[in-house]
C-alpha cells in the first residue's frame, strides 16, 4: 500500500492587479520575471537553442536553475505557455506545464485593473509538496508583480 498523499496535478493561482491590462502584459516575457520576481536573480535567453525554441534560463537566490522553453504565446488573447526542460537540481516530478493568463478588468469596482490567472499541469509522479510549493510561489510571484506595477 502506498503511502503517498493522493493530490490533485493542478493549480490555478489568480489576482486583480491595479494597473491596466497593457502595463501588466509588458512584464508577462519569460526574459523579464527578474524584474518583478523576488526570488528570481536572474532571466536570460539560453543561446545556441534553436531558432524555433525561446529558451530561457530562470537562476533563482537560492541557487535553483531552471531552464523553461516557451511552448506557446498570445499577444492577441494576453498568455503564455511554457513547461520546464531542465533544472538544477534535478526535479522531483517528470513534468510542468504552466500558463499565465491576463485580462482586461472592463466595469466594476476595479474596472481599469488586470486579472491575472497563473496556472500549472504537472505529470502525476508529483507530490502534494510540490504543488503546495508551487501554489505559494505563484502567489508569492504574482504579489511581487502587483507591488512592481503599483510603482510604476
Amino acid at each position: 500500500m502506498s503511502t503517498a498523499i493522493p493530490t490533485s496535478t493542478s493549480i490555478s493561482e489568480s489576482a486583480v492587479i491595479s494597473a491596466p491590462l497593457a502595463q501588466v502584459w509588458h512584464l508577462i516575457k519569460l526574459q523579464e520575471f527578474d524584474s518583478f520576481w523576488s526570488k528570481l536573480e536572474k532571466s536570460e535567453h539560453v543561446k545556441g537553442a534553436s531558432p524555433e525554441t525561446d529558451v530561457v534560463k530562470w537562476t533563482f537566490k537560492d541557487g535553483t536553475v531552471l531552464d523553461v522553453k516557451q511552448e506557446e504565446h498570445s499577444t492577441i488573447n494576453n498568455y503564455i505557455t511554457y513547461s520546464v526542460i531542465a533544472s538544477t537540481p534535478a526535479l522531483s516530478y517528470t513534468s510542468v506545464l504552466s500558463t499565465i493568463r491576463c485580462y482586461a478588468v472592463t466595469s466594476g469596482p476595479h474596472e481599469g485593473s488586470t486579472f491575472i490567472q497563473w496556472s500549472a499541469n504537472f505529470s502525476s509522479d508529483a507530490d502534494a509538496g510540490v504543488i503546495e510549493d508551487a501554489r505559494f510561489k505563484r502567489t508569492e510571484a504574482l504579489s511581487d508583480l502587483a507591488s512592481v506595477v503599483a510603482k510604476k
